[in-house]
Formats: structure tokens, sequence, C-alpha cells
């Protein structure tokens, strides 16, 4: 199984601020969904709460959290204490991959161990209080890179990046 990351980084590694994302970005919408359709996805708890509505549609959720008896009030939202029990949980569902969609604590646990990094690299430099990890080009082949400007509907401009981890 593919352990992948998902996620928008500003290009000082900037993915949030108080619980929110910075930026309104349509098309990396649209990626996110497109790209997780289907998976299980692995998050930490305050980035579940952060969710409208409850678990993300179509898709297995897995929830890290600390706090013993957290309930998710969604039946179709699992909680596990750790990283480690999430991924066994995504392996179950056979999957060819699961996808780490957040926040900056289990980016940080996760990165060391994951094989892919889908990034939206949003070009601007914006204050947050959650960041993503830099990447270690040493370990990291940066294989597409495409770009689009800034639009009416895409106050930034952005690429979307995937990193794959060298063997």
């Amino acid at each position: 199984m593919i352990v992948s990351l998902i996620v928008a980084a500003s290009t000082n590694n900037v993915i949030g601020k108080q619980g929110q994302l910075l930026w309104n970005l349509p098309n990396d919408m649209k990626f996110f969904k497109n790209t997780t359709w289907g998976m299980p996805v692995v998050m930490g708890r305050k980035t579940y709460e952060s969710l409208a509505g409850g678990p993300l549609p179509g898709r297995f959720n897995f929830i890290v959290t600390r706090q013993a008896g957290w309930d998710p009030h969604h039946e179709k939202a699992k909680v596990v204490p750790d990283l480690e029990q999430a991924l066994e949980a995504a392996r179950e569902t056979d999957c060819k991959e699961v996808f780490v969609i957040g926040g900056g604590e289990i980016y940080a646990e996760s990165i060391a161990i994951a094989d892919r990094i889908y990034m939206t690299r949003v070009h601007a430099v914006v204050e947050g209080d959650t960041w993503f990890p830099v990447i270690d080009e040493k370990q990291w082949d940066l294989r597409s890179d495409r770009g689009f400007p800034a639009d009416e509907k895409h106050a930034y401009s952005y690429s979307f990046q995937v990193w794959e981890r060298k063997k």
C-alpha cells in the first residue's frame, strides 16, 4: 500500500491558521476530491473537526487522536489512537493507496514513512500557525509540477506537484 500525503501549502509551508485554510482554490478542492475519492484518508482530530458536515464522503475516514473516548459523532468515521493503527486500518480496506490529509502534527509524523506527496504549492507567503514539513530534496524527487496563474476564482497562482521518495 502506498502512503501518500496530500496538502496545499504556501511557499513558506504554511497550511492553516486557527484550524482554517488560508485560501479558496476551487481547482485544488477538485484535485483533492478526485485524487482521494474511494480511498482511505487519515487525519488528526483537529482536521476532522474543521470539516464542515462530518466525514468526507466517498472515502474511509480514519481520525487519529490521543483523547481517549473522543467521539466523532458519525458512524462513518473511525477513531484510532495513533498513525500506525490508522495505516493498519487503511490496509484492511484493501486499497492501493492511503492519503494523509492533515494537519501539521500528522504530516510531521507521517512524512518519514510516506512514499508520495501530492502538493498544491500556493505561490504566496502567508502567516499561519500550522505548517507542512520542509521537503528534503535529498530524499524526494519532484516528478511533476504543473503551474496555474491567479484568476477571478483563484486569488493566488499555484502548482500541482507530485513528489516521490527516492529509492
